[in-house]
């Protein structure tokens, strides 16, 4: 009352109009404290948050993709790694925390962002490649887990559009491919971008590599459907500059206090001892006499050893998740510099020009995924020189040690185990599918809220089913 009642005293004592008065006293409504309008710097670090925890996460309630390639298994209950996606309702969780968490945050940030006042070119341009290299980001995850999806006319609820038609996976491709290079040819390497940004800060030069090593994933995906696209996407990616360096990745440092890393909340929070490594993994590391087990596995009297995936297995007589994959502090890496490194090998192995020949790529792959886990370099040159390119079986070369380098970037890994159909990874004989996934069903809600057009999409697709192949996996 005493505000009020000053501001209408203030108000006649400077003689102002009463029209004027009234629009003061109604600015008394807004709460400076609880925005109407969020800025945009906030909606982007709420979308990334969302992103990365839900895409690392190894809750079984959502992605799944540790499961996808067998990289955990169950202690007490086995449905998620005999592949019940039906239950727990694991596409429909996905699908809401990329459309709804993600996407539509960085969605109304592009809304909001034209608002704010910004007078510097440079700035402004930057933060909008930021957004939009964000969306990019999401959008590759949802069409690579799902295949066709609502694409041109999601997030328009807005505007009315309750029931959007879902797009042609291969047209979205060719969208985001269109969409990258825009945002590139804005970014301006010399300005600042959004200091909300919680992966890098505001440096649009980490920005610019992670837009182009964006570029050659998709590139890579196309590599064996669009022959043509891909050599040229995936060469003009390369030449543009990619991550180049560990420091570059795109990778979520957790607070440990009020934000946690996902695995110490599925593995320690939850005071549940329900996942080991699983047996194939453990194997194929103990074979090749690998030294990252010491930094992502404890030993069982003395040795390494996994669970049988898909069945019981109790969780004292298995090896476990390192303290350093536990800590809540540990970092979540979606797009990581050994990735960028095993597909620049993949790309010279197929013909492209890629800066370096397989062999001396698959190499530097190797040996950043072990700096990045810090193994000695003496540790390194002996597996290297055990574990050598095989360029007459470069598929099985690349496929299988991106799968373990990758252990702990579980989606980055799942593009190559489903492109290169390396290892090749079988189906438990307790399995609910007829094979292992190769893409997520649609989400169950969209059955009841857009049926027509999910019913569409799956009938285009073959079907939805785990094994309906994406459009980029051919063989």
């Amino acid at each position: 009352m005493k505000k009020t009642f000053f501001l209408i005293i203030g108000c006649i004592m400077a003689s102002l109009s009463i029209i004027s008065c009234e629009n003061n006293i109604t600015d008394l409504n807004n709460d400076p404290k609880h925005a109407s309008v969020l800025p945009s710097g906030n909606l982007l670090a709420t979308g990334q948050y969302q992103s990365f925890y839900y895409m690392y996460t190894g809750n079984v309630n959502f992605n799944n993709y540790r499961f996808f390639n067998q990289y955990w298994t169950e202690t007490t209950y086995t449905d998620e790694t005999n592949y019940d996606l039906v239950t727990r309702n694991q596409p429909r969780n996905h699908f809401n925390r990329m459309y709804v968490y993600s996407l539509n945050n960085f969605y109304q940030a592009m809304l909001n962002l034209p608002n704010e006042g910004i007078t510097d070119t440079s700035v402004y341009n930057n933060k909008w490649a930021t957004l939009e290299i964000s969306s990019i980001f999401v959008w590759e995850n949802i069409v690579d887990t799902f295949g066709d999806v609502p694409y041109s006319e999601a997030l328009q609820s807005g505007q009315g559009q309750f029931a959007p038609k879902y797009d042609d996976a291969k047209g979205i491709y060719t969208s985001l491919l269109s969409r990258i290079d825009a945002a590139i040819a804005k970014i301006n390497t010399s300005s600042a971008g959004y200091s909300e940004d919680l992966i890098y800060a505001g440096n649009m030069s980490k920005w610019k590599k992670l837009a182009n090593s964006i570029k050659l994933r998709l590139a890579m995906n196309l590599a064996d459907v669009d022959p043509a696209t891909s050599k040229a996407a995936a060469e003009s990616a390369i030449a543009s500059g990619v991550l180049g360096s560990n420091s570059d990745s795109y990778s979520m440092i957790f607070s440990g206090g009020t934000f946690t890393n996902p695995v110490f909340d599925d593995l320690v929070a939850s005071g549940r001892n329900d996942f080991v490594p699983a047996k194939g993994l453990v194997d194929f590391m103990n074979t090749n006499n690998d030294p990252r087990r010491a930094a992502w596995f404890t030993t069982v009297g003395g040795v390494y050893k996994g669970g049988i995936f898909g069945s019981l297995n109790p969780f004292g007589n298995y090896s476990h998740l390192s303290s350093t994959l536990l800590s809540s502090t540990a970092p979540a890496n979606l797009l990581s510099y050994s990735e960028i490194l095993f597909l620049e090998a993949e790309a010279a192995a197929r013909g492209y020009n890629a800066g370096g020949t397989a062999a001396t790529l698959y190499a530097s792959a190797v040996t950043a995924s072990m700096n990045e886990n810090g193994i000695a370099a003496a540790d390194t040159a002996s597996y290297l020189a055990a574990n050598p390119y095989n360029a007459a079986n470069w598929k099985v070369s690349i496929g299988n040690q991106a799968w373990i380098a990758l252990f702990n970037s579980p989606f980055a890994a799942w593009n190559f185990t489903r492109r290169l159909d390396s290892p090749a990874l079988v189906n438990p004989p307790n399995s609910k599918t007829d094979g292992v996934p190769v893409r997520m069903p649609y989400s169950d809600q969209e059955y009841v809220l857009n049926g027509a057009n999910v019913k569409a999409a799956a009938n285009k697709i073959g079907g939805d089913k785990v094994t309906t192949k994406l459009f980029w996996d051919k063989f």
